[in-house]
């Protein structure tokens, strides 16, 4: 089932978000997506414009980050700061294709899943939020956070 943010996240990304496209089959280990969806790594500077856009990734809706020049940084999902270090390639790059898999209760919406869910725009039925290289890309600029978030003054 769509959560709230979801159905927010394409509420404002409005016409500019025509759907990733057709999810390719990837293997599941553990806890993780070992193999690149696109079978080359992905681009970290591209990676950081989709985290950093608020009409492909959205991320910043929900999560703050190390990227000082945006304004507005969500506070309902965790600090992105140290993801790189926190989890591996291939943890990371699961939890961007489905974060309904480690909690079914998550706001995060599944970047590249287009079954199972519900009240989908007959136009986007069947495409992904994020298409394969998009994935890969975000997942190359997350992997390059390696600094813990840092500590506001009290």
């Amino acid at each position: 089932m769509w959560s709230f943010v979801t159905a927010l996240f394409l509420a404002t990304s409005g016409s500019a978000w025509a759907g990733g496209g057709t999810a390719v089959s990837y293997r599941i280990v553990g806890d993780a997506i070992p193999e690149s969806l696109t079978g080359a790594p992905g681009n970290a500077a591209r990676g950081r414009a989709i985290v950093a856009s608020r009409q492909v990734g959205l991320c910043l809706l929900c999560h703050t980050g190390p990227l000082p020049e945006e304004r507005f940084q969500g506070n309902l999902a965790p600090d992105l700061s140290g993801t790189g270090a926190r989890w591996s390639e291939g943890q990371l790059r699961l939890r961007i294709v489905d974060a309904g898999r480690f909690n079914p209760a998550t706001i995060m919406p599944s970047y590249y899943r287009s079954d199972g869910l519900v009240r989908v725009n007959p136009a986007l039925q069947g495409k992904t939020i994020l298409d394969a290289g998009q994935i890969e890309d975000v997942v190359a600029f997350l992997r390059t956070l390696r600094e813990p978030p840092q500590q506001k003054a009290k």
